[in-house]
């Protein structure tokens, strides 16, 4: 088996002990770095804690399609940016071992994984409920922003026999904005109903007027869950 390839990244660590955290994975293209800059610039004075760590990764560079095979930063590959192609199932899967190395170093370090929250913005909200539907659903919760799932994707399956099996399944919350030219608003709306078919408890958000971006109101929302999924233990005071 071929060694799982060590990724870049950089935290924002809590004010107090650790006993949670939140790995936070970028759109294509961007960075680590970049995301947890915009969302410094999003949000006032910041999405940081007192005992959640919160991670950005960065992907690695890779061919990507839908720029005609140009190096991009990208978590996996895509045929062409659409609900209705195949996935590149290949290349997601071998980024969910990839990701799931940093999941491991978490655990190694004392955050036991029901206390860990998966997220991404736009194709890292797709690589995140990829990584938490079919490898890592004991996950306290998972976040999509701006993100889809094709229509068939695998992911809606995992979850449905998760169901089916009556095992526990996380909660997942997503953000939208209406204007969104890139990924369009129905593609979330589309892919909160199909996983709530499945069987997850979802929670869907709009915001009328925002294109493909981060504002503060829908990170506001996403603070509140995220404090709501991994409250403050006595054990980290």
């Amino acid at each position: 088996m071929a060694a799982v390839r060590k990724l870049q990244m950089c935290a924002v660590s809590p004010t107090g002990k650790p006993c949670a955290s939140v790995i936070f994975l970028h759109g294509s293209g961007d960075t680590g770095q970049g995301l947890r800059a915009w969302v410094r610039d999003v949000m006032v004075p910041d999405l940081a804690f007192s005992h959640i760590k919160v991670i950005y990764p960065t992907a690695p560079a890779r061919p990507y399609t839908p720029m005609q095979g140009a190096l991009s930063t990208v978590w996996f590959d895509r045929h062409k940016i659409s609900r209705d192609c195949p996935e590149h199932k290949e290349s997601i899967d071998s980024m969910c071992n990839t990701l799931g190395s940093i999941i491991q170093e978490e655990v190694n370090a004392g955050i036991p994984k029901h206390r860990m929250i998966i997220g991404g913005f736009s194709m890292g909200g797709a690589m995140a409920l990829h990584l938490v539907c079919r490898y890592h659903p004991d996950v306290a919760g998972v976040f999509a922003l701006s993100s889809f799932l094709n229509k068939d994707s695998i992911a809606f399956q995992a979850v449905e026999e998760r169901h089916r099996a009556q095992l526990p399944l996380p909660e997942l919350f997503q953000c939208h904005g209406t204007n969104d030219d890139l990924v369009l608003h129905q593609w979330g709306e589309d892919t909160s109903v199909l996983l709530r078919k499945a069987g997850m408890t979802t929670t869907f958000h709009s915001f009328p007027g925002l294109y493909h971006q981060l504002c503060q109101p829908e990170m506001e929302l996403l603070r509140g869950w995220i404090l709501n999924r991994l409250p403050h233990t006595s054990s980290s005071s």
